[in-house]
């Protein structure tokens, strides 16, 4: 996928508030299809969100991620108020959400009990976290290592000093190859 950033873009500090967004670049796919890459999500695309992360058909996000819980069952209101920033891929045709990759300070290696609960962490600047999904109509067109990388560029501009990490299910095989195509190296968490 292609990605060309839009000139003469407003400075911004991350995260913004909720529900506000900039159109930070266009791309455009091996197949043609054209997309808009937003910083920050208007409340339309978190509603979608919300539906995608109930769909019991999406067997692969389901499985591999928490996103029932957080999104579909919990409130993006909630999960906004911890500092992430989320980045968006919107495809233009059909004003669909097509990917998401979030971004936040997150001690390194700190993954909270499915209860949901997240007190008593201190956020230490240097560690932030991501994560990454497509969803199903849009998987296996080669979206997202061009994205991420464009997404964790772009955020790098906002926090020089910081280190990226994420966690992974061990059988999330398309996942982990992402991930050390981008550069993460594995490490084992106790």
């Amino acid at each position: 996928m292609k990605i060309l950033e839009r000139n003469n873009l407003p400075d911004f500090f991350l995260p913004l508030p909720l529900y506000a967004s900039i159109h930070i670049a266009d791309a455009i796919c091996k197949r043609g299809e054209e997309f808009d890459v937003f910083v920050g999500m208007e409340e339309k695309y978190a509603l979608q969100l919300k539906a995608l992360s109930l769909d019991e058909s999406d067997t692969e996000l389901q499985k591999n991620t928490g996103d029932k819980r957080r999104f579909g069952e919990g409130s993006y209101e909630d999960w906004y108020k911890k500092s992430r920033t989320p980045f968006i891929l919107v495809h233009k045709q059909t004003d669909s959400l097509a990917a998401i990759i979030w971004l936040g300070p997150k001690p390194f290696g700190k993954k909270f009990p499915r209860s949901g609960k997240e007190e008593g962490y201190e956020i230490q600047k240097e560690w932030h976290t991501i994560a990454w999904r497509s969803y199903s109509i849009f998987r296996r067109r080669g979206l997202m290592k061009n994205f991420t990388k464009f997404v964790m560029d772009t955020y790098r501009t906002k926090f020089r000093d910081m280190k990226l990490w994420f966690i992974v299910e061990e059988g999330n095989a398309t996942v982990i190859r992402l991930a050390s195509e981008l550069g993460f190296e594995k490490d084992e968490l106790q």
